[in-house]
């Protein structure tokens, strides 16, 4: 089963400082029906203006993974992470016990372009810790960024879960099989690209559920966030 999700069809909130487009129940947007896509609970892809910034907030038992298209996010933290995250880069935070972090936008005349994604854990009450690596070779492949630590060069979360980050010119295809009960998600930041068959442009998500085999190709310049998940 494959549900498309056009652009226009997600939830937009407009706070000046941040235009939002959440794919899932978040804050003040509630919806029983739309909460969660197996173990992922969040996907915000969100526009930050110079200067914007979440100021320090709390998190818990929650594996929070940032990825920068466009600008650069500056993380604070209170386990005393301190770092900047450009493109090509991607950050991950294990909420665990209880964290608490700001994020903003350091840039005085450019804007950024975040992707915020929520994954629930398998345990609670772990102990919160932060790590960041650079991605850069996802050039005409589907490249591997976060894992459950069983896939070599990956960022570790407590999840049985892969993200894959993927950049393809016109006419590049990649396939990603998938064992049997499990989901996926895919997510089109920008470009058009053909998933078994069906076509997905820029904003655009596909919810997956059951599907062995992914064929995706790109009809345009294209970039791909898929997610595996545990239903």
């Amino acid at each position: 089963m494959i549900q498309t999700i056009a652009s226009a069809d997600r939830h937009h909130a407009d706070f000046g400082w941040l235009s939002a487009r959440w794919h899932f129940s978040f804050d003040h947007y509630y919806d029983p029906n739309n909460l969660q896509w197996g173990a992922l609970r969040v996907f915000n892809d969100d526009i930050i203006q110079p200067g914007g910034s979440f100021p320090m907030h709390g998190h818990r038992d929650m594996e929070i993974i940032s990825v920068v298209l466009e600008g650069a996010l500056e993380h604070t933290d209170s386990i005393g992470s301190r770092h900047v995250l450009r493109p090509g880069e991607v950050q991950v935070m294990s909420a665990g016990a209880g964290i608490r972090h700001s994020e903003s936008n350091p840039s005085s005349s450019g804007k950024m372009r975040l992707m915020q994604i929520w994954i629930r854990p398998r345990n609670r009450g772990s102990t919160p810790r932060w790590e960041q690596r650079a991605f850069p070779d996802r050039q005409g492949k589907l490249l591997a960024v976060v894992s459950s630590g069983d896939v070599p060069g990956t960022l570790a979360i407590d999840q049985d879960a892969t993200i894959y980050l993927s950049e393809l010119r016109t006419g590049e295809a990649v396939e990603h099989h998938s064992a049997p009960g499990r989901k996926a998600y895919l997510f089109v930041p920008s470009g058009d690209v053909e998933l078994n068959g069906r076509r997905l442009s820029s904003g655009d998500q596909a919810r997956i559920d059951n599907e062995a085999e992914l064929k995706i190709r790109a009809l345009d310049a294209s970039v791909l966030i898929l997610l595996d998940l545990p239903d």
